[in-house]
């Protein structure tokens, strides 16, 4: 039952080219840099990620990305990455874009062992009737893959569209505290994809910026049972401390009053 393993590159083992992951975090929040590091150092390549955004340049799944390591991507935001745009409309990434919630259901529904379900979302767009662009020709002069239309039924006078669940090879997730048979707490907005991340992959790998022993963690505030993750990675403090910004923002100070005398 103790799933912590001695480093992050002991936790990564099996991880080869051509696998595939979910990756927990939402821009710079929540992800799992030190994983992300250790994969890179692997040199693993013609990934597979499912991931909200992919990072941002030069952050997260960003340098795996500017590596050129990632071959396709399912997520839901391309944002400010203008690598990750780069590449997809030359044609050197394969890119199918989700609804961001469709995305949080296909995970939990694949870590729930759902192999499809039937969504409002997409109906009546390219989601449903199929033309979204995963991936342009050389160039970005034309379309050389894309997206296949999907199933759509109609329930009590409204229409549906049929989404199958995500499992993938590997999970990368981040949690704030972890015990050592992978039970799971996330603080916040850090929270956000990493439980379903975790749940959809078939080996899970957590890094813990607090390791605590089985029964410290009151079961009420438990996120993520232990039961979906296989592997524990315990962060040092320096690893845990270093967050990053995705967008700094400042205001200025409030004017001083004038002091009355």
């Amino acid at each position: 039952m103790d799933k912590v393993v001695a480093g992050a590159e002991a936790a990564l083992a099996g991880v080869e080219d051509g696998v595939s992951l979910a990756v927990g975090g939402f821009g710079l929040s929540g992800v799992p840099n030190v994983l992300i590091q250790a994969l890179y150092a692997t040199g693993a390549s013609e990934l597979s990620v499912v991931s909200n955004n992919c990072g941002v340049d030069g952050g997260g799944l960003g340098i795996l990305l500017a590596a050129g390591r990632i071959a396709r991507v399912t997520g839901s935001y391309v944002g400010d990455n203008k690598e990750f745009a780069r590449q997809y409309l030359s044609g050197e990434l394969l890119v199918e874009l989700t609804p961001q919630g469709t995305l949080a259901e296909r995970l939990r529904a694949g870590g729930c062992g759902i192999p499809a379900f039937f969504t409002p979302a997409g109906v009546g767009t390219q989601v449903a009737d199929g033309g979204l662009p995963w991936r342009y020709a050389p160039g970005g002069d034309s379309v050389a893959v894309a997206s296949p239309p999907k199933e759509v039924r109609e329930f009590d006078g409204r229409h549906y569209v049929l989404e199958h669940g995500i499992t993938t090879d590997f999970a990368l997730v981040r949690a704030a505290k972890g015990d050592r048979h992978g039970n799971l707490v996330f603080h916040r907005s850090a929270r956000n994809f990493n439980p379903l991340a975790a749940m959809a992959g078939r080996v899970t790998i957590a890094e813990v910026e607090q390791l605590v022993e089985p029964g410290e963690l009151d079961p009420d505030e438990i996120h993520l049972p232990g039961v979906f993750v296989q592997r524990v990675v315990e962060l040092t403090p320096e690893q845990a401390a270093d967050k990053q910004i995705e967008r700094r923002t400042v205001s200025a100070p409030p004017a001083r009053e004038a002091v009355r005398r």
